[in-house]
């Protein structure tokens, strides 16, 4: 009987061991898909990559959730005694691994590799390993004690409730965009939008969010960034264009006449024509235009993207949500009417 306790509860060991690993890597990616902002992984890694693909929401359930159902299944299989549930172990590892192989090559063949994704799959795979040597090596009625059992049971629970536990309670918001929400009146949602106006994704989703924006005006405190890119020509005197019209107190319609231009038209001269046709008064915007204490907000603002973690245009912070990249209507009326009911509660 002591010969097959311990082989028991060492197979128990075994089998546990990559469980929790599985339990603990899908418990912080399950956070960081359900929070607005990331919390474990960085806003430029493998895990953003992948959140991206049309994996990362099989039938619109998380994937990591079901990572947390299944390990936590396998775990539970593991835990009791018995031919059967060492078979039951196995055919849930044999899932657990071959969904492991299938992230793995999915994620060489993307070229990002997430770090927790990685120790969920080869959790699958060593499960997997552990179930089949459990199978056929302990004797049929082997299993642990009540007091092994307890003891993996609770270690199991903790793998996956500490990553809960913390991720959910962490504050993700950039101290930046915190000291903008504190200076919103209160009642108002304050959106934070970094912007280029050159870049098609930011012009897209301006198109997107000036409607949903406008049945809300008196309730939104809009702050926008400029974070003109490089790789567009006209970008820098957009923004310098920008920066000057909210000086002159146009900041609002530069910016949705900016957007609506035609990008080959955003040339100084084409800027200071959109300007005149605001009636802004031309020797101060073209002043403004000239001063390099201008380029130095401008430069500030690439700053404090940089300090909000910022990575891709356009960035749109909605309160503590987090926006990235081109945005459908739906999810921008979504994201602000969830912020508009706290900030009336």
């Amino acid at each position: 009987m002591e010969a097959k306790g311990n082989v028991g509860a060492t197979g128990l060991v075994a089998s546990l061991l990559p469980v929790a690993a599985g339990l603990a890597a899908s418990a912080m990616l399950a956070v960081d898909y359900l929070r607005p902002a990331p919390v474990f992984c960085a806003e430029d890694s493998g895990c953003a990559a992948l959140k991206r693909t049309v994996f990362a929401m099989p039938m619109g359930v998380p994937t990591p959730l079901l990572g947390l159902v299944g390990f936590a299944a396998l775990g539970a299989a593991a835990l009791l005694g018995g031919r059967r549930a060492r078979a039951a172990q196995l055919g849930m590892a044999a899932v657990a691994g071959l969904a492991g192989v299938l992230f793995v090559v999915l994620q060489v063949l993307l070229g990002h590799l997430c770090p927790y994704c990685l120790v969920a799959d080869t959790s699958g795979l060593a499960s997997l390993v552990i179930a089949a040597w459990r199978l056929r090596s302990e004797p049929e009625s082997a299993g642990p004690s009540l007091r092994f059992r307890l003891v993996g049971g609770g270690t199991l629970a903790a793998a996956a409730a500490l990553p809960l536990a913390t991720g959910f309670r962490a504050d993700v918001t950039p101290a930046v965009i915190r000291a903008e929400i504190a200076r919103a009146p209160r009642g108002e949602v304050t959106i934070v939008d970094f912007v280029d106006f050159e870049c098609p994704f930011c012009r897209m989703t301006h198109a997107e969010l000036s409607p949903v924006l406008e049945s809300h005006r008196g309730r939104i405190h809009l702050v926008r960034r400029q974070v003109p890119l490089r790789m567009h020509p006209h970008a820098q005197d957009a923004a310098r264009a920008a920066c000057c019209a909210a000086q002159l107190g146009q900041g609002d319609a530069m910016a949705d006449a900016l957007f609506g231009a035609d990008v080959d038209t955003l040339t100084p001269e084409g800027c200071e024509k959109i300007a005149e046709g605001l009636g802004l008064p031309l020797d101060a915007y073209r002043e403004c235009v000239k001063s390099p204490a201008t380029d130095a907000s401008i430069q500030a603002d690439k700053d404090e993207f940089k300090a909000a973690r910022g990575y891709a245009l356009p960035t749109i912070w909605i309160d503590d949500t987090l926006l990235v990249g081109a945005q459908p209507r739906e999810r921008l009326a979504e994201a602000l009417h969830a912020a508009l009911a706290r900030a009336g509660s």
